[in-house]
């Protein structure tokens, strides 16, 4: 097994995709690729084999068609097996997003530096809505959980009432005693 490969710069127009790549791109992340090519460079070469036919790199070849390169740095695996270079087509798709997650507070943290030095952080893949989500407060809204509202004057139900919530019904009352049970006033939510 070779486990170095050196780097080729290869005509974008004589790579030849795989015909049957399970892998599905949307325009919006062969988008945020391109602008990430844009931003730091073609950092990930696209992995071929012998032929020039793609092995992975399907969507950074959509993005540099889109910017329109000419050229983009591969990685020839000639040494891989017909079934092994089918399965690596799966792998290298897969293997980055299993069991992989984030830590918020080092995310949040690391993020928040990049903020502070004006940098654009959709760059790092994330769009407004997510990075909204890892900068908000997380302990805005929360409340001692031993507090307890005040009891109203004048409740909404009463002893007895049956509150009629689609199929399911919802007793105010002691289920135990028969008068509650018996002749509870129907309400509809």
């Amino acid at each position: 097994m070779n486990l170095a490969g050196k780097i080729v710069m290869r005509l974008v127009s004589a790579l030849v995709p795989y015909a049957s790549n399970s892998r599905t791109h949307t325009p919006e992340q062969i988008a945020k690729i391109a602008r990430s090519i844009e931003a730091f460079g073609f950092t990930n070469p696209i992995l071929v084999d012998g032929d020039k036919g793609i092995i992975a790199g399907h969507a950074r070849l959509k993005a540099a068609q889109k910017l329109g390169l000419a050229e983009v740095p591969t990685i020839e695996l000639r040494w891989l097996s017909p079934a092994e270079r089918q399965a690596y087509v799966i792998a290298d798709n897969e293997l980055a997003i299993t069991g992989s997650g984030w830590d918020q507070e080092m995310l949040r943290l690391e993020l928040g530096d990049l903020k502070e030095l004006g940098f654009d952080l959709t760059l790092t893949g994330f769009d407004d809505i997510e990075l909204g989500a890892i900068f908000a407060d997380k302990t805005a809204g929360l409340t001692d959980p031993d507090a307890t509202p005040p009891v109203p004057e004048h409740p909404v139900s009463q002893t007895g009432d049956l509150w009629l919530l689609g199929r399911h019904r919802l007793l105010c009352g002691d289920s135990t005693v028969a008068t509650d049970v018996e002749r509870p006033r129907c309400r509809r939510m």
